[in-house]
């Protein structure tokens, strides 16, 4: 991150953005702005995409899916493409292998990507399968797996089992969350058993529903791993719904108000804040610098994590990354 941050302070002192984003009044930079789904998360990001388009001086046009899906984005993707002034796209892939197409689809239009929060591939964008996005921005999805199973190992004391609720099959974010997770569980915790890993489609009824099934079927279950939005919440709602709460013990993946609040009352023991306003403001900022001819913008950044738990959930310092959605 700190080769990250000297690079960015060389753009802005290289290429004054103010003089290098609209050469005229009919030359803005348009950059548009298409989110996996409608979320806290999203709905963050989407601040920062919109305070940095503010502050540079640039066009953006926003379409965000009601739903998770290929067959979702890929229309809302055709469509940007064939209004024929989208310059850049900030984008999350629902899918790291069949939005390949209709992303080289957009390229070969003449629109430039930026990958946030989900990747393309391998996310290897110098060396990997894929190589046509500008860069990659967001989590180290991995390591915050690894993070997630280390503090749910330490709320339950070592030992018992553990259940992950998912969201989607072959999305580079939560896969790698349930990666790193795993990967922990297996080699540092020989006395916690991952019983089952469920994927909700983004759906927070589902969630809940899948949730419920579990303390069904492992009454003796210590905790659950929700790896978005959807799965933190709807785990947490179907432990309270079953007077579970401070038994079953969460971890939550978004810093979301309701995680917070259910790290309040025990629930929750631990919140994996991402920095979704970073993404989206540094994604208009690559779009940007790249506009001007900046050719050595690194093809990856990680944006790092606020770890919350009830110890510092009120250090302003820690709070600020709760996600404050309008």
């Amino acid at each position: 991150m700190r080769k990250t941050i000297f690079l960015l302070l060389i753009v802005l002192l290289i290429v004054p953005l103010t003089s290098i984003v609209v050469t005229s009044q009919d030359d803005t930079l348009v950059i548009g702005f298409l989110p996996g789904v409608v979320d806290p998360f999203y709905q963050v990001m989407q601040l920062g995409v919109e305070a940095a388009a503010a502050d540079m001086g640039v066009e953006v046009v926003t379409q965000i899916p009601e739903t998770w899906g290929v067959q979702v984005q890929t229309p809302i993707l055709d469509a940007m493409i064939a209004r024929g002034d989208i310059d850049y796209l900030v984008i999350a892939p629902t899918d790291k292998d069949q939005m390949i197409g209709p992303l080289q689809a957009a390229v070969d239009a003449g629109i430039r990507i930026i990958t946030v929060d989900t990747f393309l591939g391998d996310g290897d964008y110098t060396n990997g399968p894929v190589t046509f996005p500008i860069s990659y921005i967001g989590s180290d999805n991995v390591e915050g797996g690894r993070i997630s199973a280390r503090g749910l190992a330490e709320a339950i004391g070592g030992s018992g089992k553990v259940y992950i609720n998912s969201t989607n099959p072959n999305v580079s974010s939560v896969e790698g969350r349930a990666v790193g997770f795993n990967e922990v569980m297996d080699n540092e915790y020989p006395d916690i058993e991952v019983v089952a890993l469920d994927f909700n489609l983004d759906d927070l009824n589902t969630a809940t529903t899948q949730t419920a099934a579990q303390l069904e079927v492992h009454p003796d279950l210590a905790g659950i791993f929700g790896t978005n939005v959807f799965s933190a919440q709807g785990a947490g709602t179907a432990v309270i719904n079953a007077g579970l709460g401070g038994e079953v013990q969460v971890v939550a993946y978004d810093a979301t108000q309701f995680a917070i609040e259910q790290l309040r009352e025990g629930t929750v023991s631990l919140v994996l804040a991402q920095k979704p306003f970073d993404m989206g403001y540094m994604a208009v900022q690559f779009a940007v610098a790249d506009a001007a001819g900046v050719t050595s913008l690194p093809r990856r950044v990680e944006t790092g994590f606020a770890i919350i738990d009830i110890d510092n959930v009120d250090d302003p310092e820690v709070a600020r990354f709760i996600y404050q959605v309008p």
